[in-house]
C-alpha cells in the first residue's frame, strides 16, 4: 500500500487525502495537538519514524514568522528520506506584477510574503515538487458562501485581477505530480479576473443583488496587502509537463458546479482545519 504522510490538513490538504485515500493509499497526517487520528507535529520520534516509512510527502504548512516550521523540525530526516517531496506554496511568491502574466520562470521574494518565498526556494532545493497556488475555492469556502452569510463586498479597483483555482483542480494537479520531476508549477485556472466580476457572478447564481462596495481603507491590513498586488498566473508548465487540465477551467464553471451541488454552507458548519493551515 502506498503511503503518503500530510504535514498539516488544512483544507485543500483534507481534499487530498479524502482522494488518496479512496485510492487505496494509506494517508497519515500531521496536526498541533495529535487529534482525529494525526499524528501530533512535536511528537519527534513518532513523525520521524512517519517520514521514514512514507513514499511521498507533502507539507501545506505555511510559513510561521520569518521560517518553515516543518523544514526547521524536521530538515534532515525529510533530506535523507527516500520519498517524492511536495510543497504548497503560493502564487503570493510573484509578488505585483501589475496585471501582467507570471510563471514558474518569473523571480520570486519581492512582494509581501518573503517567508513564503524563502520556504519555496527551500523545498525546491530539497528535490520537491512545489504547487504554487493562487486563491483557493470549493465547497464551504467560495463567493457564494460569503454572499450567503453577507460577508462579500466589493473594491472600486476595476484595473485589479486575479487568478483562482477550484480545489478539485488542485488536487488533480497534485496527483498529476506525484510521478513528475521536482520543480515548481503553477495550478491556476484558465481566466484571471476581477474580484468585483467573481462576487457579481456568484450574487446572480443565488438570485441576489450583487454585494455592496467597501471603501479600500475601511479592510483590514492583511485584506489591503492582498489588494496591493496585481498578476495574471499562467499554467502552462502544469499543463505541458503534468498533462494536468482544470475541470473547472473559469470561476464561472467553478461556481455554477458549486451552486448546483447544494447549497452554501454556512462557514460555521464546515469542518474546521486540523492545523493552522489554511491551503
Amino acid at each position: 500500500m502506498t503511503a503518503l504522510l500530510i504535514f498539516g490538513l488544512g483544507y485543500s490538504a483534507r481534499a487530498l487525502a479524502v482522494r488518496l485515500a479512496a485510492k487505496g493509499w494509506q494517508v497519515s497526517g500531521t496536526s498541533r495537538d495529535g487529534r482525529s487520528g494525526t499524528i501530533a507535529f512535536g511528537d519527534r520520534a513518532a513523525v520521524t519514524a512517519a517520514i521514514a516509512g512514507a513514499d511521498y510527502i507533502l507539507s501545506s504548512v505555511p510559513p510561521e514568522g520569518d521560517e518553515d516550521p516543518v523544514l526547521a523540525a524536521y530538515g534532515p530526516p525529510l533530506a535523507e528520506a527516500d520519498a517524492w517531496l511536495g510543497y504548497l506554496s503560493s502564487t503570493g511568491v510573484y509578488g505585483d506584477a501589475g496585471g501582467a502574466w507570471v510563471d514558474e520562470g518569473s523571480p520570486i521574494g519581492g512582494g509581501r510574503r518573503g517567508a513564503r518565498a524563502a520556504a519555496d526556494s527551500a523545498w525546491l532545493a530539497m528535490g520537491a515538487r512545489v504547487f504554487r497556488l493562487p486563491g483557493i475555492y470549493g465547497p464551504g469556502r467560495s463567493p457564494l458562501d460569503r454572499i450567503a452569510e453577507g460577508r462579500a463586498h466589493r473594491i472600486d479597483l476595476p484595473g485589479q485581477v486575479f487568478s483562482r483555482i477550484h480545489v478539485d483542480d488542485l488536487v488533480s494537479g497534485v496527483i498529476a505530480g506525484l510521478g513528475a520531476p521536482a520543480g515548481a508549477y503553477n495550478l491556476a485556472d484558465d481566466l484571471p479576473a476581477n474580484q468585483n466580476t467573481v462576487m457579481e457572478r456568484a450574487a446572480r447564481l443565488l438570485g441576489r443583488d450583487p454585494p455592496p462596495f467597501a471603501a479600500l481603507e475601511t479592510l483590514s491590513a492583511p485584506a489591503r496587502a492582498f489588494y496591493d498586488e496585481n498578476r495574471r498566473v499562467a499554467n502552462g508548465k502544469a499543463k505541458r509537463v503534468l498533462g494536468w487540465r482544470p475541470l473547472y477551467p473559469d470561476y464561472c464553471a467553478g461556481l455554477r458546479a458549486l451552486s448546483a451541488m447544494t447549497s452554501p454552507t454556512p462557514a460555521s458548519a464546515a469542518p474546521a482545519p486540523a492545523s493552522s493551515d489554511q491551503r
